[in-house]
Parts: structure tokens; sequence; C-alpha cells
């Protein structure tokens, strides 16, 4: 257990570096990466090729077209390019208890948990990445309302099929490592998480407004320099606490299903 705790944080350690290098990861980022990844290792070497899955399409996507996407987004996301520790824990979190969880029970329901948060935490990412590329404007997901790219809340057509190929991948990885004998389960609660993230970005999500700019945002400070205030959601209930909420509704889904 010692050597496997020893390599799953000098294997975390060198994938979270390479991704602050790419200014993918913030310095607390950097930190709660190494965590995460060391927790998947401790579970075994199938879990951690689930995470280095999710980490590396992630990251590829992000860089993909970046210079276009951050012009469309810039304005209206809360944060910027590098994952800070509370977007890695929000997105990864649920998967690292489940994994240690796992380790230490032997219950597979863990291990269904663990797979379909971070199957949501994928799709969710994959639908973000490509979805502010589309050509069309967004709609939201309650009202069909068209959004600015970046909105929460909003969904296009590239960004859902998107979501369905990020939790495909993690449910086929989760099947060919053997952590699944049945994909179906984390592939729906994938994508069960993936749609109360969008649900959730539409409802109560805390939204501001920016009145310099009369725009709409995330941000406390606006890219203008003006502080923003409060138009709408819930106040506090930001981007980080969404996203965590799309894991447990995945993990839950997941484990509903494979019973």
């Amino acid at each position: 257990m010692i050597e496997r705790v020893a390599a799953g944080l000098l294997l975390a350690g060198a994938l979270a570096a390479a991704a602050r290098r790419q200014r993918s990861l913030s310095p607390s980022g950097a930190v709660a990466a190494v965590l995460v990844g060391a927790a998947a290792v401790v579970a075994g070497w199938s879990w951690a090729a689930l995470l280095v899955t999710f980490f590396i399409t992630s990251t590829a996507l992000s860089r993909y077209r970046h210079t276009v996407r951050h012009a469309r987004i810039a304005d209206i996301v809360e944060k910027g390019d590098e994952r800070d520790a509370m977007q890695v824990f929000a997105n990864g979190g649920l998967f690292a208890v489940a994994a240690v969880a796992a380790s230490v029970t032997g219950d597979p329901n863990w291990a269904a948990a663990g797979m379909g948060s971070l199957a949501a935490a994928t799709a969710d990412t994959w639908s973000t990445e490509i979805g502010t590329l589309a050509g069309r404007p967004p709609r939201s997901i309650v009202s069909f309302e068209a959004l600015e790219p970046g909105a929460s809340g909003g969904v296009t057509v590239p960004g859902t099929l998107a979501s369905l190929g990020g939790a495909t991948l993690i449910a086929l990885t989760g099947l060919v490592v053997g952590l699944t004998p049945n994909p179906v389960p984390v592939l729906v609660g994938g994508v069960a998480g993936s749609l109360a993230d969008s649900l959730a970005g539409a409802t109560v999500q805390e939204r501001r407004w920016c009145d310099r700019c009369s725009r709409f945002t995330e941000r406390r400070i606006h890219t203008c320099g003006a502080v923003t205030r409060v138009s709408g959601g819930v106040p506090g209930l930001r981007n980080d606490l969404v996203n965590l909420m799309c894991t447990l509704v995945g993990g839950g889904v997941a484990v509903l299903l494979a019973r």
C-alpha cells in the first residue's frame, strides 16, 4: 500500500506539474490534483486510468481553439483558464472519496458512484469546451431563449453531443479496465449529471450584472473593472457548487441503476 501511495503521488505530481507548466492548473489546483490522483492510485491502477483519461482529454479540449473560446466567454465565466483547488475538488472530489471508500470497504456501489461522478464531470467539461465554440448561440435549457456563449444553463447541439461522448468514454474505459461489467449506469449517470448542471445553471446558480457594461456575467469583478451585483439565482451558489452537484447526481444515478 505504501508503495502504491508513493507511486500515485509521483504520477499525480508529474501530471500536475505538466498541467501547471501549460497554465491549466493554478498552484492550489496542482496541489488538489495531486491529492485526487493519489487517492485514485490507492484504489488501484484502474481508477488511475479513469482519472488520467478525464484529465488528458479535458486538458486537450481546453487547448483546442483556445483563443477563440477565450474571446467569446472571458467576460462571462467566473474563473480563468487555470483551474484552482475548488474547481479540481468540485469535479474530482467525489471520485477521490469513492476511490478511497472502495479500497477500504470493497463495496461495488462506491465504484459505481466514482465512475458516475467522473462521467458527469467529463460530460459537463466536454459540453462546455465544445459548446462554447458552436456556430449558433446556446439556448437556455429551461426557456429556450438565446444566450451568450459561456452563459450557465445554455445548451447547444455540438455541446450536447460532446457531453454524450464524454460520458461514453468514461463508461467504456470503466468497462475495459474492469471496474464495471455494465457501462450503461455510468453512461446514464454521466449524462444525467451534465443535464443537472445545465438545469441548475439556468435556475439556481447565482447570476450577476455589470451596470457599466450592461451585461450578465458570473464575475464579481467584471473584466471592465466594475464590481458586479447579484441579479438572479441563489446568492453564493456559484459555478463550483453547481459542478459538485453535477458529480453528485452522476454518482447517485449510476449507483441506483447499477443495483
